[in-house]
Parts: structure tokens; sequence; C-alpha cells
């Protein structure tokens, strides 16, 4: 439990993408429950939606940095891709 309150306490930005999700997962936990007031609800979706954008910035991080190295690597490789399409 001690992690959920540090999870809590902590800015999203602070987080690290597996707290800033287990702290998500958590949010979604509560809401889904219900028993909350209206105030309560309100902001714990609030901190949900930052929990997801900060979520979402870990994994477009990782995103860009495989494509960073599948680019050097394709370069390294003198620039043939194999009949390979790039993905997108």
């Amino acid at each position: 439990m001690a992690d959920e309150d540090t999870a809590s306490s902590t800015t999203p930005d602070q987080l690290g993408y597996e707290q800033a999700r287990d702290a998500l997962m958590e949010v979604v936990r509560r809401l889904e429950t219900g028993g909350t007031t209206l105030e309560e609800s309100l902001a714990l979706w609030e901190r949900g939606e930052e929990l997801a954008k900060v979520c979402q910035r870990w994994l477009d991080g990782a995103r860009a940095r495989l494509e960073a190295v599948l680019a050097a690597e394709q370069q390294a490789d003198g620039g043939t891709d194999g009949g390979k399409e790039g993905g997108k």
C-alpha cells in the first residue's frame, strides 16, 4: 500500500511508466467500485486523465526510440529494407 500512497501523492510527470499505469488502474478500480462523492469522482477522473497522458508520453517515447534504432540499423545496412515496408 505504500507504493499506492506514493503514487497518489506524486505528480504524474514524476512517475515512471509502470507507476503511472498502476496508479491509473487504481483510479479506474475506484471509479468502477463507486461509493465516492461527485467531487471525489471528478478528482479521480482528472487524475486518471493526467496519468493516461503520462503513460502515452512514455509509450510515444519508447516508440520513437525503437524507430530511431531501426532507422540507424537500416542505414548501417546500406539503406536497403529487403523489400519490407516501413510499417506505415
